[in-house]
């Protein structure tokens, strides 16, 4: 699937560095060589609050990068006079990262603490999910205002840490993945996936009417008799605030949006999210599992690891870690290789497509561009 470049976008400069190290320095060491080469030290940090924006990974899933490069960036930070943070925001599926208690214990448990990250983590979007702000996004078709975790537009200066691998639905997760979805409140991420109205599981429904305090639009009422929560779908506006109000998992919304829609308003919380301020963007490429970080489980790398790259442009950054993985060999023992071994394999010539065929990423990229967020031309700058 192509795509047309816009000739006249001025092309964006991506660093890169492979994993091989020298005699006697480590990996996190060469990150922070790596970063200063690349010019992270020009943003001025002094006495800044710095948000490092990163996965946690799922319990049960142990491809999230580890604590070890998260100290690296926050250490280079401390160093370079900048106050830095671990940041995510809330999950809207059910899972151990869907209000901030359990997120902070998530994170502990995978190794992310002060001491072992060299900074704390604070969960963007507060307890429940609940605590964003609407940012505007300049030029969006589909999102007018962004709802984001309030800590992550509280900072003065942003740096995406992402960790790229393959997704079910975006056929890859990398920089704009790790901002425009992970960024976005509980509401927020119901707003990039669905386009439909809250539903009540009965069964799960406690009757504790904390959900009454979010809505906004008289689409909840109280069914004193069944002791059980109604929606009125007439008043029912789609906002998603009454899912970050339940403990209790009872309100979903159906992921009915279509991967194009996902895609393109995922990339408009993005912008919404960088737009104006001090920012730089991280992606490693390792541990390329094929699903997301917040599965509760990771299968086999589907491509062998590649190296670390990034860019003050979050597009150019994901379109140069696509084009590198594009250029590896699948490995064997593997959900692609697998896939390629299929007998009646049609070869899309994408090992992401390959992989789960009816993901889907160009709308992603393409719009990203269309709406501003950066360039897909690059160039490509090696350090060793």
């Amino acid at each position: 699937m192509g795509y047309e470049r816009n000739i006249f976008m001025e092309r964006s400069k991506v660093y890169f560095t492979s994993f091989r190290t020298r005699l006697g320095e480590g990996l996190p060491h060469k990150l922070q060589r790596f970063l200063k080469a690349a010019g992270v030290g020009e943003i001025d940090m002094s006495g800044k609050f710095v948000a490092i924006k990163m996965h946690f990974g799922e319990l049960g899933n142990i491809a999230y990068l580890r604590p070890n490069y998260a100290k690296a960036v926050a250490d280079l930070i401390k160093e370079l006079g900048g106050i830095p943070f671990l940041t995510d925001c809330n999950t809207l599926y059910p899972g151990s990262r869907k209000n901030a208690i359990e997120h902070l214990y998530c994170a502990w448990e995978n190794g992310f603490t002060p001491l072992s990250a060299g900074c704390p983590v604070i969960i963007a979007d507060g307890l429940k999910g609940t605590d964003d702000v609407e940012v505007p996004v300049e030029g969006g078709e589909y999102v007018k205002s962004a709802k984001i975790g309030r800590a992550i537009m509280d900072a003065d200066v942003f740096i995406s840490l992402s960790h790229f691998k393959g997704h079910e639905m975006t056929g890859f997760g990398g920089a704009i993945k790790n901002i425009g979805m992970g960024c976005g409140s509980r509401a927020g991420k119901k707003e990039q996936h669905s386009n439909g109205k809250a539903s009540i599981d009965e069964a799960a429904c406690r009757g504790c009417r904390q959900c009454l305090k979010e809505c906004a639009n008289d689409a909840l009422h109280f069914d004193a008799e069944a002791r059980k929560m109604r929606i009125n779908q007439n008043n029912c506006v789609g906002c998603g605030r009454c899912v970050g109000a339940c403990n209790f998992d009872a309100i979903s919304f159906a992921n009915d949006a279509a991967i194009s829609e996902l895609n393109c308003r995922m990339a408009e919380y993005t912008k919404a999210v960088v737009d104006g301020r001090p920012q730089f963007h991280i992606s490693l490429v390792l541990d390329i599992s094929p699903y997301c970080d917040c599965h509760p489980e990771n299968d086999a790398p589907i491509l062998p690891d590649i190296g670390m790259f990034c860019s003050t442009d979050p597009l150019a950054l994901d379109q140069a870690c696509v084009d590198a993985c594009l250029k590896a060999q699948p490995l064997p023992d593997s959900i692609l290789g697998d896939h390629m071994r299929e007998e009646g394999f049609c070869d899309h010539h994408d090992h992401f497509v390959n992989t789960t065929p009816e993901s889907e990423y160009q709308t992603c990229l393409a719009h990203a561009e269309k709406i501003g967020l950066g360039s897909r031309e690059y160039d490509l700058i090696e350090v060793k």
